[in-house]
């Protein structure tokens, strides 16, 4: 428990003062209103023990949806440590003591995920982070898993991006055309305490089910060392025309492939 609480007192000690100092780069729209959470996320997964291995390149062109896989509360940490990211949650975080207010900070979309599709006003949100520059995290399977596998994709919030077409154009080829870049990431945890994680012992570091947020974080902290294999794949350019359900069915697919691919490697190691 020593350990426990060495490594809550650091969190404490940086998320205290940085909490202001990001309601004020908000409230101003500073450009540090992305440069924190970054540090922050850094800060966290190496008081924790969280080493991430990155395959492949995140795309450097906007607006960009992300649409990734769900195992854990640490995904927030490990994708936010790569990128100024901002993420679509479901809304009861929002409620979460400190938590929400830490998504929040972070500027995240909150929606009803019981609901079979997203309202207006939340695709009007998701469009002006993307219009503003700002990659948006979706984790298309609508909740967690137990780190074993990928889940089914939900189209339904995959086409979020259909109905924020309206809002934002790019240039591309010299046309002015309305679309939006979707790239698939994986996140796949594979190691513990130096050694590789296999199935058994995933659910140690995933969050899912009934699991309680406070006891997960406490045994992380008190284990640390989890090595985790991010993988982003080919984007892909959605337009008004594009099929949105077999557009679901192919990010699913990618993202499945390479976090199959990630976690036997891991194993083998």
């Amino acid at each position: 428990m020593l350990r426990v609480a060495l490594v809550a007192a650091a969190v404490a000690a940086i998320t205290i003062p940085l909490m202001p100092l990001q309601w004020l780069s908000l409230r101003l729209r500073l450009p540090t209103r992305r440069a924190i959470p970054v540090a922050y996320h850094r800060a966290l997964c190496a008081l924790l023990g969280v080493r991430v291995r990155v395959a492949g390149e995140r795309l450097r062109r906007n607006p960009l949806l992300i649409v990734a896989n769900h195992a854990s509360w640490l995904d927030i940490c490990v994708l936010t440590a790569l990128a100024p990211v901002v993420f679509v949650a479901k809304r009861e975080v929002a409620g979460m003591p400190l938590f929400g207010l830490l998504a929040r900070l972070q500027r995240s979309v909150f929606v009803d995920r019981e609901r079979r599709l997203l309202t207006a006003a939340t695709n009007a949100e998701i469009a002006a982070r993307l219009a503003e520059g700002d990659p948006v995290v979706l984790f298309a399977e609508g909740t967690s898993s137990d780190g074993n596998r990928v889940l089914p994709f939900r189209s339904s919030l995959i086409g979020a991006a259909h109905a924020v077409l309206a809002n934002v154009a790019v240039a591309d080829g010299g046309e002015k055309d309305a679309v939006v870049w979707i790239q698939p990431v994986s996140i796949a945890y594979v190691g513990l305490d130096g050694l590789p994680l296999g199935r058994p012992h995933r659910p140690c570091v995933a969050w899912y089910g009934g699991l309680d947020l406070l006891p997960h974080l406490a045994e992380v902290m008190r284990r640390g060392a989890v090595d985790v294999a991010v993988s982003w794949g080919e984007p892909v350019a959605c337009a008004a025309a594009t099929d949105r359900k077999a557009l679901a069915r192919a990010l699913e697919a990618t993202v499945r492939r390479m976090t199959v691919s990630a976690l036997r490697a891991g194993v083998s190691s």
